[in-house]
């Protein structure tokens, strides 16, 4: 049994620990949302690794702390090869902080190699949570969350991001995508014409900020509204696909497409009892559903 400190860490104070990589989420667009940890480990890391060092500078002034590590830019274009000197100094004992431009690192944004470079060498790699655009906007969306996935930015080619919607279109969770507001509407249209525009949406554009705005309607709806353009940042919350999407995205929305499938999967040596499990599985239907359809329209008795 462990009692006291034993087994836990149990530290109060701000203090780094030596030797980590510590990946920051910074406030979204509100300076008031930074923690007090956020605030000591600015002013403490040896060095901040910053996807927008201008941006890092703003906020710690706006925070009233003082950089006394070394700031360095981490972005996109640097990433593969800063990773490895940031990995290099918290394996020397060295506290390297990450931080994107609003929220989790990682998440669309750098973190990745330097976590995975870090993983690969031994070196420790925690995170310092906080605000998420993934997270405020599922909040918000008013759309149900007991299940979700994030999909991150769709292509912007638009072969590509046909192929990326067809893969979602039986997607049951809520899917939350990121997107640049010049591209929103195109965006729209694109998730409308795969997933149907009466899929229920919800766009959230500038969390936090004095602008906040939650935007709650069918795609159909937010396409028309997106036409008179759109500014900030933008994250797109949708609707899972319902049982009935899925059922007829599969042609298995009447009983006689159900019993085509199983006399289908029959054809194919796979016995009456599996196959009408398998019907029922992909219609979102229990077997015993399926089992009175083809009874019904085969006289086969029970």
């Amino acid at each position: 049994m462990v009692t006291g400190s034993e087994g836990l860490d149990q530290r109060t104070d701000p203090e780094p620990r030596i030797g980590q990589v510590v990946l920051a989420a910074t406030p979204l667009g509100n300076d008031l949302d930074a923690s007090p940890r956020l605030r000591a480990l600015l002013g403490a890391a040896d060095v901040v690794a910053a996807e927008d060092t201008r941006r890092l500078r703003r906020l710690a002034s706006a925070l009233g702390v003082q950089l006394t590590g070394r700031v360095v830019s981490y972005h996109d274009v640097n990433e593969r090869e800063r990773a490895v000197e940031l990995v290099d100094i918290a394996a020397a004992g060295g506290t390297v902080l990450v931080v994107t431009d609003a929220g989790m690192p990682v998440v669309s944004d750098p973190g990745f190699r330097v976590v995975s470079a870090a993983v690969a060498c031994g070196v420790h790699v925690t995170a310092l949570p906080g605000p998420s655009a993934v997270l405020t906007a599922l909040a918000l969306s008013g759309l149900p969350v007991d299940r979700f996935c994030f999909e991150g930015f769709l292509p912007r080619k638009a072969g590509e991001r046909s192929t990326r919607l067809q893969e979602l279109i039986n997607e049951p969770r809520t899917m939350v995508f990121f997107e640049a507001p010049h591209r929103l509407e195109v965006m729209l249209r694109a998730l409308a014409a795969s997933l149907g525009g009466d899929r229920q949406a919800a766009v959230c554009r500038e969390l936090t900020k004095t602008y906040e705005e939650v935007r709650r309607g069918t795609l159909r709806d937010l396409v028309q509204w997106a036409e008179l353009g759109v500014r900030g940042e933008i994250t797109v919350v949708v609707a899972g696909a319902s049982v009935q999407e899925r059922r007829a995205a599969a042609g298995l929305d009447t009983e006689s497409a159900q019993v085509d499938a199983v006399r289908a999967h029959e054809a194919l040596g796979v016995d009456r009892r599996t196959a009408i499990a398998e019907v029922a599985k992909a219609a979102g239907l229990p077997r015993r559903v399926v089992y009175d359809a083809v009874v019904k329209h085969k006289g086969v008795k029970p």
